[in-house]
């Protein structure tokens, strides 16, 4: 009997490329795949081949409009989280959220505000955004110098998530091998991390990435917000407000009395999330279970871990590269 695990899912399929993708990928460097087999480096930032078909795509073909809203992330960094905290607050009038078939409880936030890479320009589709509501809330784990040049050069606003790097990594290698599971082998944390301090992981250097959006968040408040996890974990109230300021669909006062910040809160808490069930039971239409965007959500899982010399070797790469600069992470 033939089971649905003989065929890889589509985010393992690397036979659907086009020439001209291929041409490109033999003249790129390559290194060991963290779902797949390979990831190449493009444009200073290391990708799948499938993903950079997407990338390509979107690139050439994609026009923003000014009222657009893009959520930027590392891979593993609190995505799911933040989409849906977005989705909830900008759609709060359209979709109440004290109503009980708000779309957060029977859709996926990843279907809800998509990739554009990963999703939308992803296997040679031409999306079709006529149906998207303005303003159009979409995704992208694109380093700021690959966006689309319409994405740069507009008043569309990016809003980037960062977590530490620590439990971004831990929280990338597990969900690169459970992706891997059934299909390939997985990866040895040594090995991962080895790659990982080399700046050779999905989207990466991660150091790189989180270093240009913070520039730009300095020198374009008005265009970029730079967000933390840990200081939304901390004080979330607080950095939902500075999020709908930022957005400039601040909450009334009417509205924080009848408690629609604190249900925005729960609805999107990782508890809530990770127990809906077509977060426990669905699947995206590329293949990815719903389940494995949500692990623990937590900070410092990383001790768990770590020996004393990889979190030492973590800390001096941090030091070096965001030196100067004023960022700092907390890794509880």
């Amino acid at each position: 009997m033939t089971t649905s695990q003989t065929f890889p899912p589509k985010y393992l399929k690397e036979d659907s490329l086009s020439e001209e993708c291929k041409k490109l990928l033999s003249i790129l460097p390559k290194e060991k795949g963290w779902i797949g087999s390979y990831i190449y480096n493009y444009q200073g930032f290391w990708i799948s081949p499938r993903l950079l078909q997407g990338v390509i795509a979107c690139q050439q073909q994609f026009q923003t409009q000014d009222s657009d809203i893009f959520l930027v992330t590392n891979p593993k960094s609190g995505t799911i989280w933040l989409k849906s905290l977005l989705f909830a607050l900008v759609n709060r009038m359209k979709y109440p959220i004290f109503e009980q078939n708000h779309p957060l409880l029977n859709k996926n936030p990843h279907d809800l505000v998509p990739f554009l890479e990963l999703t939308l320009y992803v296997d040679g589709q031409v999306p079709d955004f006529s149906s998207f509501t303005t303003p159009r809330l979409l995704s992208t784990h694109l380093p700021f110098a690959s966006l689309p040049k319409s994405v740069q050069d507009s008043k569309t606003k990016l809003v980037y998530l960062c977590r530490n790097p620590k439990d971004t990594f831990i929280s990338m290698w597990h969900f690169a091998n459970n992706l891997r599971l059934h299909h390939k082998d997985t990866n040895s944390i040594e090995e991962m991390f080895d790659l990982y301090c080399k700046g050779m992981s999905v989207y990466g250097p991660f150091w790189d990435h989180v270093l240009d959006y913070w520039k730009q968040s300095i020198e374009n408040p008005n265009k970029v917000l730079f967000m933390m996890y840990e200081e939304i974990k901390e004080q979330p109230k607080m950095h939902l407000k500075r999020l709908a300021e930022f957005l400039e669909c601040p909450f009334s006062i009417k509205e924080e009395n009848c408690g629609v910040v604190d249900e925005i809160l729960r609805m999107c808490s990782f508890k809530n999330l990770s127990n809906l069930e077509v977060n426990t039971t669905g699947k995206l239409s590329t293949g990815e279970e719903n389940k494995v965007f949500f692990r623990r959500g937590e900070i410092g899982d990383w001790k768990n871990y770590f020996t004393t010399e990889m979190s030492e070797k973590f800390n001096y790469i941090t030091e070096q590269k965001f030196q100067g600069s004023g960022l700092k992470f907390s890794y509880n």
